[in-house]
């Protein structure tokens, strides 16, 4: 897809890493401010837990009180600091979220010391030397941390791990600093009250207003609102302009940094590439294998993609009466707009009136709370007496119950509305992760639901998007996948699975707002209550494929931007050349001069180099989601089946494994095709 507010930019997954010996946490500036004491207080009992570990005696060692208690470890110290970081992106006070930036580094810098510990990789080692007899989650453990190790560089000569390590923390200031310029960026659209015909007036609310003109701040709902609304070219124009500046030069020349530093740290490792050192723990295993991906898939979209153009073109040449108009990126989502109107009936300013938030969040709770056996309350109320902060007055906090036992599984934040300094997406954090102590008692999921969706006005309910209400599922799903987790240690817990399946769950629970019985539960006027009209929907189903060719073909340049990035020899590279290159090749479109669509791009923080997995991991949602459609999309059986086989197993055994025991099959990609209107 485009780069905007209608691609997984907006459905921004920046999940919370998994502890391991490896990790390189990403860190902002500290801002000068001083670190927390409730972070310096959990680093010291994580020192002394490591203590604890390095202390025992070779011939006394068990996984328990080794890997075991670095497990153990890892998550008390999460625990403990997770929400104080996680205050970076939500809260309403600057020096709040300055301090937990600099909580962030402070932390992320243990970490990299913490990997590089000799005593505590002779434990490990001393232990896994015992040739331990082990199955399941404590053998993957071993193994996953035996290889953490090594490419934490450990079996490197101490001056070369030294220089890992000064690497890694370079990377861990810059890395969110990158990211810090996207999301505090006030970057500013002045525009006429002629240039804005056709954007609607509910959209405008909260722009700043001067002589009857407009200052129109970039972020996700408002660009939405030109690019899809406004009748004028150049309006629409400006607009991507703007939008494809955001983080600037200053974050261009951080790219670079980052490209140099991760070329020098994977070299240092002995990788081939930056690709082949990420993605050495997915699904893909190297840049090959990746590149095999998209060289197979692109020639299929191009098809689809043409036809697309054909008929957008067309559309906007009947609308301009002009035969000779050509279709540029920026009119797409307008003419989207149009097409859906002229030719589905489908009027989306209509289509939001009957998904209201609280019709919307209600249908989301019953859907999964039928399909999944689970209810859910709210208890924002009691937030405080569980010692979980509430941050603005638009958060809610909901603990989720299995139905039939009653039991507690978790609890989940929702922060559905933007507000300055609030991260800019959306996205799900897991802020606390499943555990079972030793004793056989439970440690819960915290999870929390960031979005930036329409807000209320006065006395009416915010509306959404069909877009918003499948981004609001796709997000759930993450969450679903912390919250139903089983696993026996929090390393493998929820989405903690190879980065280029973490995305399969939450794609697969996308399908559900397509359904007419699901949507006939929750889609109603918020005035009327009336439901939405079977000839609205089926215009909707029908055109779900509209467009898919080069929405999918946006996706390809993401992804083949970011390997082309992390490819280049000694990572030197024109970032802005690059990319421009990769568009113009990957897309029917020529990318618009004096843009920098990089220096907006926050995946290439977190998923550098791994960028694919987002249409890697669709390929296995949309094949996955072939067993409901079989079942039935609320059928509690195929639900339990679903909820037992994929999301309580998170990354306890190999991923595909868990796909194959999952389907009964080897898996395909034809699902996948169909559902961009595309066969083989």
């Amino acid at each position: 897809m485009e780069p905007g507010p209608h691609s997984d930019s907006v459905k921004m997954e920046v999940m919370k890493p998994v502890w391991s010996l490896a990790s390189v946490l990403i860190a902002v500036t500290a801002y000068g401010q001083e670190v927390p004491a409730s972070v310096k207080s959990a680093i010291a009992k994580a020192d002394a837990a490591v203590a604890a570990i390095v202390k025992i005696p070779k011939a006394m060692r068990t996984f328990d009180n080794t890997l075991g208690a670095l497990d153990l470890l890892s998550d008390d110290l999460d625990r403990t600091t997770s929400i104080t970081i996680f205050l970076r992106n939500v809260s309403t006070d600057a020096k709040e979220r300055a301090e937990a930036g600099a909580a962030e580094e402070f932390l992320g810098n243990y970490y990299v010391e913490l990997g590089k510990r000799e005593d505590l990789y002779k434990a490990v080692k001393e232990y896994a030397d015992t040739k331990p007899n082990l199955k399941g989650e404590q053998k993957r453990m071993l193994e996953f941390t035996l290889r953490d190790y090594r490419r934490a560089g450990m079996d490197l000569p101490k001056n070369k791990r030294d220089r890992v390590a000064e690497l890694e923390k370079d990377l861990n200031k810059i890395g969110l600093e990158f990211e810090e310029n996207i999301a505090v960026d006030t970057l500013q659209l002045p525009l006429t009250n002629e240039e804005l015909k056709g954007v609607p007036e509910d959209a405008r609310t909260g722009w700043i207003k001067q002589n009857g003109n407009y200052l129109v701040p970039m972020t996700g709902p408002a660009y939405s609102a030109i690019v899809d609304f406004a009748q004028n070219p150049s309006t629409r124009q400006k607009a991507r302009w703007i939008w494809l500046r955001r983080g600037g030069q200053k974050n261009v020349e951080l790219l670079a940094q980052l490209l140099e530093k991760r070329n020098e740290l994977t070299q240092l490792l002995g990788y081939k590439n930056t690709v082949d050192y990420e993605i050495e723990t997915r699904m893909a295993k190297n840049s090959d294998v990746v590149a095999k991906f998209y060289a197979d898939l692109k020639p299929i979209l191009l098809k689809k993609a043409l036809v697309d153009k054909a008929e957008f073109t067309q559309a906007k040449r009947d609308d301009l009466n002009d035969p000779k108009a050509e279709l540029d990126p920026w009119d797409y989502s307008y003419y989207k707009r149009v097409l859906l109107e002229k030719k589905y009936a489908i009027d989306s300013e209509k289509v939001q009136e009957y998904f209201s938030v609280p019709n919307v969040l209600k249908g989301l709770f019953d859907v999964t709370g039928t399909l999944f056996s689970v209810t859910y309350t709210d208890i924002t109320a009691d937030a405080g007496k569980l010692g979980l902060p509430v941050w603005h007055k638009d958060v809610k906090l909901y603990e989720v119950k299995d139905k039939a036992t009653g039991k507690l599984l978790g609890r989940c934040y929702m922060d559905l509305y933007p507000r300055p300094g609030k991260y800019t997406h959306a996205a799900c954090w897991g802020l606390q992760v499943h555990r079972i102590n030793d004793d056989g008692s439970e440690r819960l999921p915290l999870v929390a639901l960031v979005c930036n969706l329409n807000q209320p006005q006065g006395d009416k309910p915010a509306l959404l998007s069909h877009d918003d209400v499948e981004t609001l599922f796709h997000e759930f799903g993450h969450g679903l996948h912390g919250i139903f987790s089983q696993s026996r240690y929090a390393r493998f817990a929820g989405t903690g699975v190879a980065r280029d399946f973490v995305e399969a769950p939450s794609q697969m629970l996308e399908n559900w707002v397509w359904d007419p019985a699901v949507l006939g539960t929750f889609a109603k006027h918020y005035k009327s209550g009336e439901p939405l009209p079977a000839g609205l929907l089926e215009g909707m189903k029908k055109a779900r494929t509209l467009g898919s060719g080069i929405e999918t073909q946006g996706q390809v340049y993401l992804g083949e931007m970011d390997q082309k990035f992390h490819l280049a020899k000694g990572g030197k590279i024109d970032t802005t050349e690059a990319a421009f290159e990769v568009y113009n090749a990957d897309t029917v479109y020529k990318q618009l001069p004096g843009t920098l669509p990089e220096a907006a791009f926050g995946h290439l923080v977190g998923y550098e180099g791994a960028y694919y997995g987002y249409l890697w991991s669709l390929v296995y949602a949309q094949d996955m989601f072939t067993r409901f459609e079989t079942k039935g999309l609320l059928n509690p059986e195929a639900g339990k089946w679903y909820r037992d086989h994929i999301l309580a197993k998170g990354g306890t055994e190999d991923e595909m494994d868990i796909l194959k025991a999952y389907l009964g099959r080897e898996p395909k990609m034809d699902a996948f095709l169909k559902s961009l209107g595309l066969d083989k």
